[in-house]
């Protein structure tokens, strides 16, 4: 394919989340460039942070491997240790399994850009540090569940 022009691949706004959760990803959107170039065994995605914004809820992959590189502007990386400043050039790298969940915040008064590359694995588990939530992918189809594992109906209080 060669070189991908941004200008058309679509930007994604939204989130997957079910309620009360998809809200909470306001400010945040991404262009799926791996998508825009015809790969399918790894994503690669530019992922945009509004000022306030943050990438996703803190979450840890079991089968899938995560690199994070920043190009643009300052984020936060949040994991159990701690917060962590990130700025352009800044990597890092979340393997598969390890159950430090991360995510990032965007806390200036600028946008903030971040690229990401991940495997595709067939089958993932995606499990949320701070909230009863986890995903499960398969056969391309996605569903949430509570850790216990019964169907997502809505935050436990």
């Amino acid at each position: 394919m060669g070189i991908i022009d941004k200008r058309n691949v679509p930007v994604k706004t939204g989130s997957i989340y079910p309620e009360p959760y998809a809200s909470q990803m306001a400010g945040r959107s991404s262009l799926r460039l791996g998508d825009a170039g015809g790969l399918t065994q790894f994503g690669a995605n530019l992922v945009i942070l509004q000022p306030g914004a943050k990438s996703s809820l803190r979450h840890w992959h079991l089968n899938e491997d995560e690199f994070v590189m920043v190009t643009e502007g300052e984020i936060i990386l949040v994991q159990d240790a701690g917060e962590t400043p990130m700025r352009p050039g800044d990597c890092a790298a979340f393997p598969a399994g390890d159950t430090d969940g991360h995510h990032f915040i965007n806390r200036t008064g600028r946008e903030a850009r971040f690229l990401v590359v991940g495997s595709r694995a067939p089958r993932e588990t995606c499990t949320y540090s701070d909230v009863d939530l986890v995903m499960d992918v398969a056969d391309g189809k996605t569903s949430f569940t509570y850790r216990d594992g019964t169907p997502f109906k809505g935050e436990r209080t």
